[in-house]
């Protein structure tokens, strides 16, 4: 049989980092063995359902190369499916239709509470006759369908991450698999798809976990096959605590949209709870399928450090303009969505900020006293082992210097040269002329060098700035 995963999302919003390395996984594991990775939509839970979200879902996918193969299945329109599986089921022994009500089971479980019992379904209506329930059903009473847990058996179950367990069914209730409105629950809904895509791998995450062995009790009394289980472990804070985005930006989309690349993005989170076997960190795609392997998925739950990601991120962004070509035009593609009205000095910006972003958000941000020069006050522009004296001394030789420089020679080592003598000659410390240069072209303490920025901005707007920051002075 060819080997074939799935990523089965529910279209409840955003895609969470932790859904991206779930379809990761998923996509990684069927093309390293030449299968197919399948994209399923989970959308019966109509309270959750959120509008546009499947269209989104799909575009980040395929943004992030992720694209599935063949037709995309989507569950709200095989309803009818689930409820002839129901109805196969309810007419074997293997599930039942319950009429209790919300607060009779919320009391139920009151009750168990307080005799320091486990809370569970304490199965009333499992044992009602058939005409019993014809005759509640005809009578126009809302009824869930359970799914009817053999007595006194052991579940045993593998998962390629966790190894084997062991469970007893005594230690399971009977659960829902149909909802009131008709609709399935997630316990049956994926399984009747597994089955019918015929998946061979099942790769999701670690909460999955506990419900495996209900979910084995419905592949035996479907008379189905079951396929390889991998739990993936959680993705958690710094400090332990599950990821969530009440500590800091957990959807893919809010990356993108700070200026991540979707390549660097995709090399992070394939080494959270994975690992090469070696020290290597920086895959391309293709890499990471010759070398991804299931085995080395680890147990222990792994921290999404936004300082690592920060890392890769700039680690790519050096690597593309170094490389240059196809990959170098689509990042100035990208950066002029953040820097829309200066397109014609993207390559310079790039230039000038290339060692210094962790996105490209930053760049916009950092870059902006370029084009607008902040109103920065005049004490700044006096370097700490300085005085005002030795500034305003130092500009004003700067400014008389750089005004003969011949345009043709306006290059980054030949104005340093002249700068360094200027200094030389008149006796200056870095911080009497090189100093207040910088904040002179800027408005900032923190920048790049004052030499990059003369190349940057060029004879004319070089002097005006300069001549604006000795009237500061005055």
């Amino acid at each position: 049989m060819k080997l074939k995963t799935r990523f089965a999302p529910s279209p409840t919003g955003y895609l969470h980092v932790g859904s991206l390395r779930t379809a990761l996984f998923n996509y990684l594991w069927a093309k390293k063995n030449n299968g197919e990775f399948a994209l399923r939509i989970e959308d019966t839970d109509k309270k959750r359902f959120v509008e546009g979200a499947q269209e989104n879902l799909i575009k980040i996918l395929t943004l992030m190369g992720l694209t599935p193969d063949g037709k995309i299945m989507v569950q709200s329109t095989r309803l009818a499916i689930y409820q002839k599986t129901v109805d196969k089921l309810i007419k074997q022994d293997s599930a039942y239709p319950c009429f209790c009500t919300a607060e009779r089971l919320e009391q139920a479980r009151n009750d168990q509470q307080a005799k320091k019992q486990v809370p569970k379904y304490d199965g009333l209506c499992r044992n009602l006759s058939p005409e019993e329930r014809k005759k509640r059903i005809n009578e126009g009473q809302s009824y869930v369908v359970r799914f009817k847990i053999p007595e006194n058996k052991i579940v045993e179950a593998e998962d390629i991450v966790y190894g084997k367990i062991s469970v007893k069914t005594q230690d399971l209730d009977d659960f829902v698999i149909l909802k009131s409105d008709k609709y399935p629950t997630y316990h049956l809904a994926h399984i009747v798809d597994d089955i019918e895509m015929k998946i061979t791998h099942v790769i999701r995450g670690e909460e999955w976990l506990p419900s495996l062995p209900k979910h084995i009790l419905i592949y035996q009394a479907l008379g189905h096959k079951v396929p390889q289980f991998v739990h993936l472990p959680l993705l958690l804070n710094p400090d332990k605590s599950k990821l969530s985005k009440r500590q800091g930006d957990v959807a893919v989309e809010d990356f993108l949209n700070k200026g991540y690349l979707g390549q660097a993005l995709i090399n992070y989170v394939a080494l959270l709870g994975w690992n090469p076997g070696d020290d290597r960190e920086l895959f391309t795609i293709d890499q990471l399928i010759k070398e991804f392997s299931l085995e080395r998925i680890n147990k222990a739950g792994a921290v999404f450090d936004i300082n690592k990601l920060n890392w890769f991120n700039a680690e790519y962004i050096k690597q593309i303009i170094k490389q240059g070509g196809r990959r170098y035009e689509q990042l100035l593609e990208q950066i002029s969505t953040f820097i829309p009205k200066h397109e014609d000095r993207l390559d310079d910006l790039v230039k000038l900020f290339a060692g210094r972003i962790n996105n490209l958000l930053e760049l916009k941000e950092m870059s902006s006293f370029l084009f607008t020069l902040p109103d920065y006050p005049a004490e700044l522009l006096i370097f700490k082992k300085s005085d005002l004296d030795k500034t305003k001394h130092g500009l004003d030789l700067a400014l008389g210097a750089l005004g003969k420089f011949e345009d043709q020679f306006w290059q980054d080592e030949k104005l340093n040269a002249m700068i360094q003598e200027v200094a030389t000659q008149h006796h200056l410390s870095p911080g009497d002329i090189f100093w207040p240069i910088r904040v002179a072209l800027s408005g900032k303490d923190k920048s790049p060098s004052p030499i990059e920025l003369l190349e940057f901005f060029g004879k004319q707007e070089s002097l005006t700035r300069i001549k604006q920051a000795i009237v500061k002075l005055k």
